[in-house]
């Protein structure tokens, strides 16, 4: 299908963006990537007035790693995870999840800003923000604010931006000494959507035992799910199955997933917990917790 007249520009600056936005009052679309918007306005599910493309504003695709931890701008595109030497050895989560996002064309095009802010329940990077505890930055008329990931993401494709706000940069902590993650997805085939995802981050203290975990879910919910619970269930226990399954349990009773093509729901509950469990083991023996 064919997506309806729109108007499109292409600003130099933040500022300029942040005013065209304004201007159409919530008819206007952020261009990125365009992997995610582009489709639904060929399926007239969305149907802007304007888009505005920021990939001509400068120092917005970087990533790098600072004294606070990791900074992606947010037109870094999904493959410069899969291509950054930092993100491989010191943020293995987020290399786990770009290389099994849909296909090389959409990973060299899309942006992991439009991933994390597109507000779909079967993105992928969404549940790894969550459990690393990120927050994100974004820029609107009024200036600039920090969102934590965790109060980010509110309904299917709907975020705590505002209509006139672009995120501009996604802030990650730095490791700590002991901390391993990972990401795990059930698909049904490469590149397609995921039927269910874990992304689990461990801490080890001194003593071995976990001194703080997160957990996050992808495509059981409206939104990607911040797996609390199931998280403080880990605290102060020793890592390995019976802790592992214990939370496995506590993301199966949070997640609400729904029958469709790729499987009923108590198929994709089941799978949550198989998932989480191979997840945690990942992050514990990359945390050099064993498992």
């Amino acid at each position: 299908m064919i997506p309806p007249r729109f108007e499109y520009f292409a600003p130099s600056t933040l500022e300029e963006a942040v005013e065209i936005l304004g201007r159409y009052g919530g008819e206007a679309k952020v261009l990125a990537g365009g992997q995610s918007l582009l489709p639904v306005m060929k399926l007239r599910l969305a149907e802007p007035k304007a888009l505005v493309d920021i990939n001509r504003i400068p120092n917005l695709s970087y990533i790098r790693e600072e004294a606070g931890g990791l900074r992606i701008g947010s037109t870094a595109r999904t493959n410069d995870l899969n291509d950054s030497d930092v993100v491989k050895r010191r943020y293995p989560i987020l290399s786990d999840a770009a290389a099994v996002i849909a296909d090389p064309l959409v990973r060299n095009m899309g942006t992991v800003g439009g991933n994390v802010s597109h507000g779909d329940p079967a993105n992928d990077l969404p549940a790894c923000m969550l459990a690393l505890g990120a927050a994100f930055v974004v820029r609107g008329p009024k200036g600039t604010r920090t969102i934590p990931a965790s109060s980010f993401y509110k309904d299917t494709f709907v975020t705590t931006l505002e209509p006139d706000e672009i995120l501009t940069e996604i802030q990650i902590p730095k490791p700590k000494a002991g901390q391993g993650n990972a990401y795990e997805k059930l698909e049904k085939r490469a590149g397609d959507f995921p039927i269910v995802g874990v992304a689990a981050n461990l801490i080890l203290g001194a003593n071995k035992k976990i001194e703080s975990a997160g957990i996050g879910l992808t495509a059981v919910g409206p939104t990607a799910l911040h797996a609390k619970a199931a998280a403080d269930s880990l605290v102060g226990q020793a890592p390995g199955d019976a802790a592992f399954k214990r939370a496995a349990d506590l993301a199966m009773k949070l997640a609400e997933p729904v029958s469709d093509l790729r499987g009923p729901a108590e198929y994709k509950r089941a799978m949550v917990g198989v998932f989480a469990v191979r997840a945690l083991r990942t992050a514990a023996k990359r945390a050099g917790g064993g498992a």
